[in-house]
């Protein structure tokens, strides 16, 4: 019942934060001066809608997101006599970018007000906890007989004999700096019997350790195969207070530093994004799905379903937080359809009329949006495609929060 409530509930939480990031849009092209033709949250054909004043508001069948619909947005746009005084295009630039940016706006304000709430309701990820990959204990190593047991085994293991304590600090491997444990067991995982530099902080100064992997048998999740891996025999020392709960005025400060925290590994998601893709169409033929890949509405709805169930509600609504941060930063991104792509259009009028004037020319006029057809029909199309195989991923080999 808890796993069906959470799945609901977290789907409704997502609707909700489109619904709002479009608001966001609408009500800063009303104080503008803007008409708005259409307000609907999902694409295709409308389910539900409805007509009031000089805006119709709707629900669509694919809900993959919503759209805003402002009479001009651009110089190609169709528009009515009466439209034609209030079009978009016609505004100043700096109204139109803040049009544009206001739906990214309002998912961060909407990811700040979850986070404080959270933090003076509940507990947040403590900001200001010392996360560097610390090592809590050196052993030995041993191939896995069942999925739960290891073999026994003896001596200090390749970390130990290469001169690795307990305390140290890891700060990156091979040259390749970690935020967190599993990136380096994933990175060492892979590289069975070879050499890794560990790059460590001891006592305050920082050194290098070269250490060998060893090679041991580990059981496939997936497929229950045994699969050769490496090893070398380290764990993770917990982090001391990872979560933590603050006053009305503490949790202030706290909000926007975990904030910025979750900005920035949202941003380096974003930039690893690309190369997640072919590890999602490989979970589902049966390969192991990545836990830190890309989930779709599905997958996220699904994860709020195992922590209401586990009723987890503080990382609920982070999860949710979270989200609405993704879905700020992903609109950034600057190629239409997205928010950033038509940003970045107003921009380039700009600087174009700055070196024309320059040249002693008039403003060269809006840019014509059919130039750039080709390029919003392809992001679009790929979009849609990488949407669709993660959905598919999250129903045949969806990632599990707990396992």
């Amino acid at each position: 019942m808890g796993f069906a409530l959470g799945i609901v509930l977290f789907a409704l939480g997502i609707a909700a934060s489109i619904a709002l990031h479009e608001a966001g849009h609408m009500v800063t092209a009303r104080a503008f001066g803007m008409r708005v033709r259409r307000y609907f949250i999902g694409f295709g054909p409308p389910v539900w809608q409805t007509t009031r004043g000089q805006t119709t508001y709707g629900v669509a069948a694919l809900p993959f997101g919503g759209f805003c619909d402002i009479a001009g947005m651009t110089a190609q746009d169709p528009l009515t006599p009466e439209e034609e005084p209030v079009a978009m295009y016609k505004k100043p630039w700096w109204q139109r970018v803040a049009v544009m940016s206001g739906g990214i706006a309002m998912n961060l304000l909407l990811g700040l007000v979850i986070t404080y709430l959270v933090a003076v309701f509940a507990a947040i990820p403590n900001p200001y906890a010392d996360r560097t990959p610390t090592v809590g204990e050196v052993s030995c190593t041993s191939d896995q007989v069942a999925p739960d047991k290891l073999a026994e085994c003896a001596g200090p293991g390749p970390a130990g004999e290469a001169g690795v304590r307990a305390g140290d600090q890891v700060l990156a491997v091979d040259g390749t700096r970690i935020a967190t444990f599993d990136e380096l067991r994933t990175y060492v995982l892979a590289r069975p019997g070879e050499t890794v530099t560990l790059h460590l902080r001891r006592d305050g100064e920082e050194l290098d350790v070269l250490v060998r992997v060893a090679e041991v048998e580990r059981i496939d999740a997936t497929s229950g195969e045994r699969v050769k891996a490496g090893a070398i025999g380290v764990s993770s020392r917990p982090v001391a207070n990872p979560t933590a709960s603050f006053g009305p005025v503490e949790a202030v400060p706290a909000t926007f530093a975990l904030t910025g925290q979750v900005l920035r590994g949202t941003v380096e998601g974003l930039i690893a994004f690309p190369g997640k893709i072919p590890g999602v169409v490989a979970s589902i033929f049966g390969a192991q799905r990545d836990a830190a890949g890309p989930v779709s509405v599905v997958g996220a709805s699904r994860a709020g379903g195992e922590l209401v169930e586990r009723d987890m509600w503080s990382v609920f609504w982070m999860l949710l937080a979270s989200l609405n941060f993704f879905l700020a930063l992903f609109n950034i991104v600057p190629l239409p359809p997205l928010d950033g792509g038509h940003i970045a259009v107003i921009f380039y009028e700009k600087l174009r009329d700055a070196l024309r004037r320059l040249r002693g020319l008039p403003p060269g006029g809006p840019a014509n949006y059919e130039k750039l057809m080709p390029l919003t029909y392809a992001m679009a199309s790929a979009l849609l495609v990488v949407g669709v195989f993660v959905m598919v991923a999250d129903v045949v080999n969806p990632v599990r929060v707990f396992g």
